[in-house]
């Protein structure tokens, strides 16, 4: 089990280099408010002087220290790395450099502080440092910055709520250990660090609590009620420790001596616990602590691993390879684009929306429901009114009186509302353009990251379709106005299904007379308006103009000769547009389907090799977007890290861990 912790120090230093956290490792989290002895802590676990001190928050930046334990100098063979000497440390943003002057050790962690910190602030820009030494227990620990209360100096003014935020970044990870570090002469009660702790961990099955300076604690008092955990219960234990006075500090008192001092005083003021407190026993448990942790994770650790390799995997597919063949990789992504337009419009596309209609669905919604519909809605007599038809009649009798319905006049009338069905049939053309044009975006948002990759491409390919759209509009447009104006050219009276004129009049003359209206009787009556003198303006909305001085009646009821005749009219009407309106609700479909969509689909892949397929524009097309380069580069180098970790993890075998 000893060589689980340096391997989870191996998976660190790989994502390291990344700057990436998408893998929880097992660690452990040193959490505690400032002043507390944290540093005291971990340097009694190192045995050397190596951490900045000073007033204030000294610790801006996560510091993960890897402990490493390695045989003394005299016991080794071949000196690592060429280096002799007994203990030293390495910093993964120092590659090349080795340090084993402890003092420069620390002058660097405020170097490296200050390069991403300015005015006392913080930064969640982690330090990596390396320690190897025969003195110490294989561990890994996070030392964060401690918990504050009032900004000092230049510091922000929300610097409490920073620094919760970054501890809890890091002790919200389920896979972390939470070291809480509380002085004794404090009420653990109102421990920021134990408070934080139990926001997370709520049952307390990752928190072991040191309490620091037991030495300093009032005359009288001790801390045996808090050892015991009977003042605050805490699940994995709790470990008082003796710290360095500011008088040891000064007097440069070594740590060595200090670890004597501290076992002497726990055996005359804590004798029962003195075996189970000071710096040794809390590096050695510790470390059984981190390594039990680990072996705990790993199995979930290799789960994960192996699933973000496959995602990644993935995801490096999608970005393709750097361009080779510029010609090959040009008709390759054209042919896919036309295919999936094709595809959209034919309903056989891979990438179906379900969340409403597309491609040539919508366009048989728009040929069928919206164009069909609006075709049965529009009234064969609207706008027609029983004076605009005697109006008719009378224009095309000229200064005669008919005796019959005038043909002219039906004609004149049916033409005019067959016109009304021009509109609806241009505007089922428009729809079908605009559906047209939602497929290049719909293709364009499903298609592969091929053609992303390529922004110009994308935006020439879309340019040559709408161009090509734009092309055929105007023609479709012509055909179907035609298709009006072919049914205007000529009115086929003798059209099968065309009601004879005759039987409309003589069904007119006998529902009348079936009513009681004498079928002569409309011969001898007189019309209101030739009692009371001529009018001429007949039917004009303008002003009639008078000829006698009497009063010209606004209006009057139809005589029963005019009712009869608007009726054969608005019957013929009637039936010859119901006949007009079934033609064009079949035949404007077929001319925008033969005209517009399967022109598009059979020319349309035509049409982007001959305008984009030239070797000017092959360099200039295939130019790959910085941001989709750059993304491959990242995901390449996460998938390289995953594999490294994977491998890294791979070497532990079954039996190693238990």
């Amino acid at each position: 089990m000893e060589t689980l912790i340096p391997i989870i120090n191996r998976l660190q230093e790989v994502f390291f280099t990344l700057g990436a956290e998408i893998i929880q490792l097992p660690q452990i989290i040193v959490v505690g408010s400032q002043s507390s002895g944290k540093s005291s802590v971990l340097e009694s676990l190192v045995g050397r002087d190596f951490l900045p001190r000073g007033s204030g928050i000294v610790t801006r930046r996560p510091l993960v220290l890897q402990l490493v334990n390695v045989p003394p100098l005299e016991e080794r063979r071949k000196p690592d790395n060429g280096i002799k000497a007994e203990e030293w440390g390495t910093f993964l943003h120092c590659k090349n450099q080795t340090f084993t002057d402890f003092s420069e050790i620390r002058k660097e962690i405020e170097e490296e502080t200050d390069r991403s910190t300015n005015n006392k602030g913080i930064s969640r820009e982690p330090i990596y440092l390396k320690i190897f030494s025969p003195n110490v227990l294989s561990l890994t620990l996070v030392d964060l910055p401690g918990i504050t209360k009032v900004p000092v100096g230049d510091q922000p003014e929300d610097i409490e709520t920073q620094v919760q935020e970054m501890i809890l970044s890091y002790i919200s990870n389920p896979n972390s250990l939470i070291l809480c570090v509380s002085p004794a002469n404090s009420d653990l009660a109102t421990s920021d660090a134990l408070k934080l702790a139990r926001d997370v961990d709520t049952d307390g099955r990752r928190t072991l609590l040191v309490v620091s300076k037991l030495d300093l604690m009032d005359a009288g008092t001790d801390a045996l009620e808090v050892l015991l955990g009977r003042v605050i219960p805490v699940r994995l234990g709790i470990i008082g420790v003796v710290n360095r006075s500011q008088h040891d500090l000064n007097t440069q008192k070594s740590l060595a001596d200090s670890c004597k001092d501290e076992q002497a005083f726990l055996q005359r003021y804590y004798p029962s616990l003195a075996s189970r407190c000071g710096s040794r026993y809390l590096a050695r448990t510790l470390s059984r602590l981190l390594m039990h942790h680990i072996r705990d994770c790993l199995p979930e650790l290799k789960t994960r691993v192996t699933v973000l390799t496959a995602q990644y995997q993935s995801r490096l597919h999608s970005y393709g390879q750097p361009v080779e063949d510029h010609s090959a990789t040009l008709l390759q992504i054209v042919t896919k684009f036309a295919s999936d337009y094709c595809n959209t419009i034919e309903g056989t596309a891979r990438h179906i929306q379900t969340s409403e209609l597309c491609g040539g669905a919508r366009i048989c919604y728009i040929f069928h429901e919206t164009f069909g519909r609006t075709l049965q809605s529009i009234d064969p007599l609207g706008g027609l009114t029983e004076l605009d038809i005697l109006t008719a009649i009378r224009n095309a009798t000229g200064p005669r009186p008919a005796l019959f319905v005038p043909e002219i006049s039906f004609e004149l009338l049916v033409k005019k509302q067959i016109k009304r069905l021009e509109e609806p049939s241009l505007r089922c053309v428009e729809l079908v353009h605009e559906e047209l044009q939602r497929i290049i975006q719909h293709c364009s948002a499903y298609s592969t990251q091929e053609l992303l990759r390529f922004p110009k491409l994308h935006d020439s390919i879309v340019e040559v379709v709408t161009s090509l759209l734009r092309k055929r509009l105007p023609i479709t447009n012509e055909m179907v106005h035609n298709l009006v104006a072919i049914e205007l050219a000529y009115i086929n009276t003798k059209h099968p299904d065309f009601t004879d004129a005759a039987q409309v009049s003589a069904s007119v003359n006998s529902q009348q007379a079936e009513a009681g209206d004498g079928g002569k009787r409309w011969k001898n009556e007189k019309m209101p308006s030739e009692e009371k003198g001529p009018v001429l303006g007949f039917g004009s909305p303008s002003k009639a103009i008078n000829l006698l001085d009497t009063a010209v009646p606004v209006s009057r009821k139809l005589s029963t000769r005019e009712q009869r005749d608007c009726e054969v009219i608005q019957r013929l009407i009637k039936c010859y547009f119901l006949i007009v309106r079934k033609i064009i609700q079949d035949s404007v479909p077929k001319t925008v389907m033969h005209f517009l969509v399967n022109f598009v689909k059979e020319h349309l892949q035509s049409e982007l090799v001959g305008q984009l397929y030239k070797q000017r524009l092959l360099q200039e097309l295939l130019i790959e977007s910085q941001e989709t380069a750059q993304q491959r580069t990242e995901v390449a180098q996460m998938l390289e890290a995953l594999k490294k970790a994977s491998s890294i993890i791979s070497e532990i075998r079954e039996t190693h861990l238990w």
